[in-house]
């Protein structure tokens, strides 16, 4: 073979290895028409079913990452929400930095893209990985900008105008990624630097016209206090967790305490309708109100209680928090936040974790686009704190939500027809087991399997026959 035949051939070697693979291409997702929930491109139902994977990017390197991802993924999970840049400073697991001098308006970025799976790569080339990595695994990454710490009015790290920079720089970035999300804001309040806020929502609205855009506010409050109204919030997110009953005692919370449902209840009632969900709830093994590690830690129990409460109040879907993985804890970290115990490679298979497919799947195994919440379904006391029930049905069918197994007295003027097919759904296992049919009478009452308890908990379905 002659020199000249080798040397195009071996060229030829070298330009595919330098091609780079096109992002793996999800539906890309918008509000239904009835803006009350998600749908795809193609016109499905979407269920968010989100995981806090908060530290992914700056924590996990890429085995790790693709672990976790891949974990995930099994688990039913469709939504990652993740820190972009959780400190000024940041830097991650390779040591690349994610900006210039600490300035928000200049990304670190190198000449030229790696995905390869190789370390020579820039902090914004090991983001491009997972996010392509999450597509390929039917994962959408809600990612947050930059978190509400960072840009606090008193740091003085960021303004309008480096703001509108750094937003055009990730709009760019990531116009052609269809598994993105916007989640502006961070664990803040809207009155605090809103114009940034504005600027960052805005910006990212004109520059990804396509993907939706939210806000995620601090604890026990909800972004449609503050931006409900503005052109660039596609739909509402609420901080639910992470405290008590009897530690929702701050002047300026609005004391709903554990009832996350009276959040949705709140934005289902606004105008424009926008779609909301629970985007931070109170996470399974963090302690009680975060910051005292010897109080007793939220269970699994608790975090199917968020879901099914918020959800039946008329929510579009629910994120799960785990205190080991949000702050993707590992043996090699000097400390843990909130009294971490275990490594999140471990704590991705708790109990709380693995149980949230089943909300999912629950609903999006009947009619979904004209499910409503109705109390109205509720016969008699409707109950308080955990007795609380929640209902919710479609054109063919009712649910209702019982944490304690207490008994429920149903009143079936809305359902259709003369008899009624009813199951118990069982949220620990996601087993459904069959009541039988019954001729319709106007109350009719179903005693769950089990003694009354907290944590017995039920979905009563009702299926029109």
């Amino acid at each position: 073979m002659s020199k000249k035949i080798i040397c195009i051939l071996f060229l030829a070697v070298i330009g595919f290895a330098f091609i780079v693979k096109e992002p793996a291409q999800l539906p890309q997702l918008k509000v239904s028409s009835n803006k009350r929930y998600f749908t795809t491109n193609n016109e499905k139902p979407f269920f968010w079913l989100g995981d806090t994977g908060w530290l992914l990017f700056s924590k996990l390197n890429r085995d790790e990452a693709e672990k976790y991802l891949e974990a995930r993924r099994k688990q039913g999970y469709n939504v990652i929400q993740v820190m972009v840049i959780h400190d000024i400073n940041e830097v991650n697991i390779y040591g690349d930095s994610a900006l210039v001098s600490a300035n928000i308006a200049k990304p670190k970025v190198t000449q030229g893209s790696n995905l390869a799976n190789t370390t020579e790569y820039d902090y914004w080339d090991h983001v491009d990985w997972i996010v392509d990595r999450a597509a390929e695994k039917g994962l959408y990454m809600a990612l947050v900008p930059v978190w509400g710490s960072v840009v606090k009015s008193k740091t003085g790290h960021v303004n309008s105008a480096n703001a509108k920079v750094y937003a055009d720089f990730l709009a760019e970035r990531y116009k052609n990624r269809s598994n993105v999300i916007w989640m502006n804001g961070g664990d803040i309040a809207g009155s605090d630097s809103t114009q940034v806020w504005n600027t960052i929502g805005s910006t990212l609205r004109t520059g990804n016209p396509d993907k939706l855009i939210t806000y995620h506010p601090r604890g026990r409050t909800q972004s449609s206090t503050w931006f409900h109204n503005e052109s660039w919030l596609d739909f509402n997110c609420f901080q639910s967790g992470h405290r008590t009953y009897a530690q929702d005692t701050s002047a300026k919370d609005l004391k709903y305490g554990e009832d996350n449902w009276k959040y949705v209840k709140v934005d289902y009632n606004k105008t424009p309708v926008k779609p909301t969900l629970d985007a931070e709830p109170s996470y399974e093994k963090i302690p009680y109100g975060l910051h005292n590690v010897k109080l007793p830690r939220w269970k699994a129990a608790d975090v199917r209680r968020y879901a099914y409460w918020s959800v039946f109040a008329g929510a579009c879907g629910y994120t799960y928090g785990n205190n080991d993985v949000m702050q993707m804890h590992k043996p090699t970290d000097k400390g843990s936040a909130y009294g971490s115990k275990e490594y999140w490679y471990q704590s991705i298979n708790d109990p709380g974790a693995l149980q949230m497919q089943y909300v999912k799947k629950l609903m999006l195994s009947r009619s979904y686009f004209d499910r409503v919440p109705d109390q109205s379904l509720i016969a008699g006391k409707q109950g308080t704190r955990y007795n609380y029930l929640l209902a919710t049905r479609g054109s063919n069918y009712a649910m209702v939500y019982t944490y304690t197994g207490k008994t429920i007295a149903v009143n079936t003027a809305k359902l259709k027809g003369a008899k009624i097919k009813a199951s118990w759904f069982n949220p620990r296992t996601g087993q459904t087991t069959l009541v039988g049919t019954q001729t319709k009478t106007a109350t009719m009452n179903f005693n769950p399997p089990g003694q009354p308890a907290n944590g017995n908990d039920w979905v009563l379905i009702l299926d029109v026959v």
